[in-house]
């Protein structure tokens, strides 16, 4: 299994667990993502509210979704965020995993829209305008890895793919190294946002491929369409959509899940990133529709104490 957190990452761990060594329960680790995208707001908006509850916790960047279910598998995070597609498919053990993993839901958060970026001026309309043109299909580890090589196949398209993290992807596009960027993240990005403000770009549709991902890939793909206004554009961009799942392992302790719990509920308006304009979850008849993906028994216990 490879190292799914960066070297300052780990140290900013160890800097924040050595204090709490006598302690009877270390800090919580919440496994995010890259920077400027949602995950790492939203982890962050999270570790500041499980602090109020006297929870001490901590965020560290990763790739994304693929990365954060390793780390909780192997114990190098308590928390992480994925989306439900990689839940579903590390459930059942398939590639990129060796075995299944038995996650469970502590809650469904928030959802993800697929973004294929591409310059304004570019004469792509849709994904199969790309075939044998250089596309970056998302950093290794992310769940957008994972769906970019879905995607492709549901269309038909063979393509020059390429693996990047988002910061060095929208470098890569703003040079004309590659033309097209995907990313998975809520609306807007603030990365995106930034090179948007930059620079003309465009989102291509992708909504018209759902039919062929349901079929392959079974429900945890929906439509979702990126309002008008977005990142420049004019019109609303039909795409498909993931929710995102808050996840641990089986062994998660009662307390910790129940407090998380409270925390989500509790503290909702102030875990949604300021910059969101997207379809926000994170209201409790929401928060336990986490579909296949079962919740842990203690978070499911708080979500019944809490409904009275």
């Amino acid at each position: 299994m490879r190292a799914v957190i960066t070297r300052r990452a780990l140290l900013v761990a160890l800097a924040v667990a050595l204090p709490a060594c006598g302690r009877s329960s270390p800090p919580i680790v919440v496994a995010s993502g890259e920077q400027g995208g949602l995950y790492a707001e939203f982890a962050e908006l999270l570790v500041r509210r499980l602090g109020t509850e006297g929870l001490a916790a901590h965020a560290v960047e990763t790739g994304g979704s693929v990365d954060n279910i390793e780390a909780v598998a192997g114990g190098s995070a308590t928390l992480g965020l994925t989306l439900t597609d990689i839940a579903l498919t590390a459930l059942r053990g398939e590639p990129p995993f060796a075995a299944p993993v038995p996650l469970h839901a502590l809650g469904r958060v928030y959802e993800n829209y697929m973004q294929f970026v591409v310059r304004a001026e570019d004469p792509a309309r849709s994904a199969a305008d790309l075939a044998g043109r250089p596309v970056s299909l998302g950093a290794v580890g992310s769940g957008a890895a994972v769906f970019g090589d879905r995607l492709l196949a549901a269309a038909g398209v063979a393509a020059d793919v390429a693996r990047r993290p988002l910061r060095d992807a929208i470098d890569a596009l703003e040079r004309g190294s590659t033309d097209a960027l995907l990313w998975s993240g809520g609306i807007p990005t603030p990365a995106l946002a930034e090179l948007a403000a930059r620079r003309p770009v465009r989102l291509l549709p992708l909504a018209e491929h759902l039919p062929a991902l349901l079929a392959r890939h079974g429900s945890a793909y929906g439509p979702a369409t990126v309002p008008a206004g977005a990142y420049g554009s004019v019109a609303p961009v039909p795409t498909v959509g993931v929710a995102n799942l808050l996840v641990a392992m089986p062994t998660l302790a009662a307390d910790v899940a129940d407090v998380v719990v409270g925390a989500l509920v509790a503290g909702a308006p102030e875990l949604v990133p300021a910059a969101a304009l997207g379809t926000q979850y994170l209201d409790q008849r929401s928060l336990i529709g986490t579909g296949d993906v079962p919740l842990h028994p203690a978070a499911a216990a708080t979500y019944r104490r809490l409904h009275g």
